[in-house]
């Protein structure tokens, strides 16, 4: 392997490892993007039932109106996380794919340059 090659074979190791990185970034992005989606809607629903709770506290007829719908609030509160967590699990599965093809393609990419390179020396 004369030094043109060498700069050659360095050249595609580095466009190659930028090309990488700037995907890796994207990815990063993608779920930075979803995660902090979910969190907006889970803070929305919050706000949701802290104006509902305060409504109902000025609409009640008496106390047991007021424990009622705090009973009820606390169901719908509950199953809404049920559902929420669920729905992280499933995005941090996603994310989880989507990292693993990620690495799985960095390490075929870097593979095929140490094959080439070792065929190069030989």
């Amino acid at each position: 392997m004369n030094a043109k090659d060498q700069m050659n074979t360095f050249n595609e190791l580095t466009n190659d490892s930028v090309e990488r990185m700037t995907s890796l970034g994207e990815l990063n992005l993608r779920v930075a993007e979803r995660l902090a989606s979910r969190q907006m809607d889970l803070m929305s629903r919050w706000m949701e039932q802290g104006t509902r709770y305060m409504r109902s506290a000025t609409e009640a007829r008496g106390y047991s109106d007021l424990y009622k719908t705090q009973i009820d609030m606390a169901k719908d509160a509950s199953e809404q996380m049920l559902a929420e967590s669920k729905a992280s699990l499933q995005l941090a599965s996603e994310a989880r794919d989507e990292y693993r093809a990620w690495y799985e393609d960095a390490l075929s990419g870097m593979r095929k340059h140490a094959g080439a390179a070792d065929a190069a020396s030989a």
